[in-house]
């Protein structure tokens, strides 16, 4: 049974603990908003961008483009979006259990994060390249991203790549998601670019007739890479506002289980001090009894 001075250490401990959770809860809740502010910001571009490129590629008659090459895939890569740091709950873990459902012989992975680095490391996967990003992801880290990618694709190194990120869908609710990058598909309007449930938007096609200058060509081409780059940068933003969120709800927990913890251990503190005071009671007056 611990003793009065071993519940005490632990109340203290426990409570120096729950102050650095506390800390971390509010850091993370600073940061939670100004990321969901960034990532939902960045949805309605997303959805103009690609309302605008439905319609224009449907426009451009026998386009192509070797971004949109596609080949029977004998090698898949997979841009993993993960996080550098830990105490965010399940969030990497879920993330993880998606990214080992690939097959490991024919997968090479890009990484973002050092967490996505780390699995790939301990389950002997193929690594390709290793980024980082800020806590406030620049275009220029998801366009560097994108380029490499877009490289590896055009040099058929690879024949299909995928993104692998975990979707912010509320504060509470983050879902790690799989979406094919390479090669560009026919594009849709959708509500969203990454959003969780986007709904397909009718397009007005015959509607609009488009004049192209110089040409269809040169115009698509150089808005598929931006395209691409965007569609990384969005996932990069989806993927902080997801970690943020998912630290403070866990720190917010360890909290909360600290305090509870602290209440229990004072309960018990205060049990066994009554009780030692009792005997001590008790042997005062049996010693002033037998004394007469």
């Amino acid at each position: 049974m611990p003793s009065t001075r071993d519940l005490r250490r632990r109340i203290k401990s426990i409570k120096n603990t729950s102050q650095i959770t506390k800390a971390m809860q509010m850091v993370a809740a600073s940061k939670m908003r100004k990321a969901q502010q960034a990532a939902l910001a960045g949805r309605p571009y997303a959805k103009l961008m690609n309302s605008v490129l439905a319609e224009v590629t449907f426009h451009a008659g026998d386009f192509t483009h070797p971004l949109m090459e596609v080949r029977e895939v004998k090698k898949r890569g997979v841009i993993v979006i993960s996080t550098d740091k830990g105490l965010c709950g399940a969030l990497n873990s879920n993330l993880m259990r998606e990214a080992a459902k690939f097959d490991k012989n024919t997968t090479s992975h890009i990484t973002a994060g050092r967490k996505a680095s780390q699995f790939v490391a301990r389950t002997k996967r193929q690594l390709s390249a290793e980024f980082t990003y800020k806590d406030a992801p620049l275009f220029s880290e998801a366009q560097a991203i994108s380029k490499f990618a877009q490289d590896l694709f055009l040099n058929g190194e690879v024949d299909h790549v995928d993104v692998l990120f975990t979707n912010f869908i509320s504060t509470l609710n983050q879902k790690p998601e799989a979406r094919p990058l390479l090669p560009v598909g026919e594009i849709k309007a959708i509500e969203a670019g990454v959003e969780g449930e986007g709904h397909g938007t009718e397009l007005l096609r015959g509607a609009t007739e488009f004049l192209f200058e110089p040409g269809a060509e040169q115009v698509l081409g150089a808005l598929l890479p931006h395209y691409l780059n965007f569609q990384v940068y969005q996932f990069l933003l989806e993927a902080k506002a997801s970690e943020h969120s998912a630290r403070m709800v866990a720190m917010k927990n360890a909290t909360d289980n600290a305090k509870q913890l602290i209440k229990d251990l004072t309960l018990e503190y205060n049990k066994l001090r009554q009780a030692n005071i009792t005997k001590e009671l008790l042997e005062i007056t049996s010693a002033a009894m037998a004394m007469g």
